[in-house]
């Protein structure tokens, strides 16, 4: 099992994941107006420093989405499933069978979605997806389940596009994500993959203040 990272950390990730979300964005047909107007939005917190070299290198919006592991409190690294701010749920196959159980769960998990999301919207600009392109940025994809959820709540309200991108994740979830989205973007499946973390030399938490500086960065840089 190699212990060698494959990313210094979540910037150097960001400015490589950038280069190839351009190089794929530039081969496509920019007479078409919906590609002119690409939103890139990152997971938090651990998402968003990843997202700002791509949104400075499509020169566009920096948006946030907020999507948390559902967990049991005995277990908290067994995701049963994940949940936004909006209520967009999906569910794992370790999903609980008691239906009050699962709303007890989920409304957990929402509330500690709502108090990032408003932790963050100091920076968070006022912009919508509909008729975007929307590129979905995280540090790694693990489980998959927060990406998915994210992925839910974006579709429902009407992007013309939504892309998913990662630096890295399993090989065994390109298909499934693949087949749910409109391109997938991921440089590195690892096996084993263990976790995220282990393919960064620097995987320190993001702070709230870091991650608020991301979004009002970006802000700033497009004004």
């Amino acid at each position: 099992m190699s212990s060698i990272p494959i990313f210094r950390d979540r910037t150097d990730a960001g400015e490589r994941l950038a280069e190839v979300i351009f190089s794929d964005f530039s081969q496509m047909d920019l007479t078409t107006e919906w590609v002119l107007k690409p939103i890139v939005y990152g997971l938090p917190r651990g998402g968003l420093p990843v997202a700002v070299p791509v949104a400075h290198k499509l020169a566009c919006s920096l948006s946030v989405i907020v999507a948390k592991k559902i967990t049991l409190l005995d277990n908290p690294e067994l995701a049963l499933g994940a949940v936004t701010t909006d209520g967009s749920v999906v569910w794992s196959k370790h999903k609980p069978r008691n239906l009050q159980f699962q709303q007890t769960l989920i409304e957990k998990a929402q509330q500690k979605a709502k108090s990032q999301l408003e932790s963050l919207s100091g920076g968070k600009p006022k912009i919508s997806p509909l008729g975007s392109l929307v590129i979905l940025i995280d540090d790694g994809i693990a489980t998959g389940m927060t990406m998915m959820a994210a992925l839910k709540s974006i579709k429902s309200q009407k992007p013309n596009a939504v892309w998913i991108c990662a630096p890295v994740a399993p090989s065994e979830l390109i298909k499934p994500l693949g087949e749910c989205c409109d391109r997938l973007i991921i440089l590195e499946t690892p096996h084993p993959f263990l976790s995220v973390s282990r393919f960064y030399a620097e995987f320190t938490q993001v702070k709230i203040e870091v991650a608020l500086a991301c979004l009002q960065q970006q802000v700033e840089w497009l004004s």
